[in-house]
């Protein structure tokens, strides 16, 4: 599907890619990760010609992408990037619809396309159809991009660290709902990332690199039980295997940078840092801290066109189930898969809110059990 051959980029004396060669196959999700200034963005940005490479032939379908139109190339490749880069003055549908548009699609053909794709990520056509970008939650708005980018139904997807800006719940919810949309759309994704949780949970290969060149392009399992030497170990942050499979505490491997609001606070105040924060629930506290229960974007919404709200205390927020700090890990790992849920709020004896648990925190944890407690974050 996508092939790089013998590929080098430098800018000025300073040489950012050397010899790559890469073999990306049809339907692969495939990772580039390492470093600042590894190469990642740059190999990227060269398979739809956004850079030029200095040496070598890159292949798309067989094709040599320097013998195509740039704009004809990046019209068939879809790309998505983590500033989103939505049209401000456009509604939703507008912005999903701007290449099939180019293309000369009917209006009718790209309004059914509209309605198709928003209703593959639970977003109701006749709900945001007409809404503008700066009426969406950060999450939401990230979602419109990927199908944007989705709209001529591209056989490759490129997507530069998309949800790196990100709160983490909102980041785990798209990760599912990527994964799941290159699975049951067939399409090869080239991903970027710095995070190496995002890389093995989305991963079919995680091609990892340093200095413009492949240390080790692996499947995610091969990555962390067989790495190539130092520089991949100590990348992934894992020092010595061990057969020892303790789980930690969640309090171990919780996200405790969690956002919270108060039934006091004022509701444009919130929705304001909800954008802010790029979230797209609340967790609502009492003044000491207690956990109330959560509220989505959408209810918001809802009950805002229908009344005027005054402060988040008007609202009756969702009961969510939660987990205690001192409970193992394993625990809130049962929980998640057996409810499906996204997230746990994680709680103290007293029922204060202390942070959160997502599937990344317990990736970490169980790389954690597996590679030793000397591990490292990158």
């Amino acid at each position: 599907m996508v092939v790089f051959d013998n590929i080098s980029k430098s800018f000025g004396n300073n040489v950012v890619i050397q010899n790559l060669n890469l073999n990306i196959k049809r339907g692969q999700f495939a990772v580039l990760i390492g470093p600042s200034g590894c190469g990642k963005t740059t190999s990227l940005r060269m398979i739809n010609r956004l850079i030029e490479p200095t040496e070598g032939t890159i292949l798309v379908d067989e094709q040599d992408v320097s013998k195509v139109n740039p704009v004809d190339l990046r019209r068939r490749i879809g790309y998505v990037i983590q500033q989103i880069g939505l049209f401000p003055n456009m509604t939703i549908e507008q912005n999903i619809e701007v290449v099939p548009k180019l293309l000369g699609w009917p209006k009718e053909k790209r309004r059914e396309r509209v309605r198709e794709l928003l209703e593959m990520v639970g977003m109701n056509p006749l709900q945001y159809c007409n809404r503008y970008p700066s009426e969406l939650s950060g999450g939401q708005q990230q979602r419109v991009g990927v199908l944007r980018a989705l709209a001529v139904s591209p056989p490759l997807l490129l997507m530069d660290e998309p949800f790196g800006a990100l709160d983490p719940i909102t980041r785990e919810t798209l990760q599912d709902e990527i994964k799941k949309l290159q699975t049951d759309l067939g399409i090869t994704i080239v991903f970027v990332t710095h995070d190496i949780d995002e890389a093995v949970k989305l991963a079919d290969i995680i091609i990892l690199m340093k200095d413009g060149k492949v240390i080790q392009a692996a499947p995610p399992e091969e990555l962390l039980s067989n790495p190539a030497g130092d520089f991949v170990r100590e990348f992934i942050g894992k020092k010595r295997l061990r057969a020892n499979y303790d789980v930690d505490l969640v309090r171990e491997i919780m996200n405790a940078k969690v956002f919270t609001v108060t039934k006091s606070k004022g509701f444009a105040e919130s929705i304001s840092l909800m954008r802010q924060r790029n979230v797209d629930s609340l967790i609502v506290t009492d003044d000491d801290g207690k956990f109330e229960g959560v509220i989505p974007v959408e209810k918001l919404r809802e009950i805002a066109g229908k009344k005027v709200i005054n402060t988040i205390g008007e609202i009756q927020p969702e009961k969510i189930t939660t987990i205690n700090l001192n409970a193992q890990a394993r625990e809130a790992f049962d929980t998640i898969l057996q409810e499906k849920l996204p997230y746990l709020i994680v709680v103290d004896s007293k029922n204060k809110v202390r942070g959160l648990v997502t599937k990344t925190s317990l990736v970490k944890a169980l790389a954690g059990a597996v590679w030793g407690d000397n591990a490292d974050d990158e």
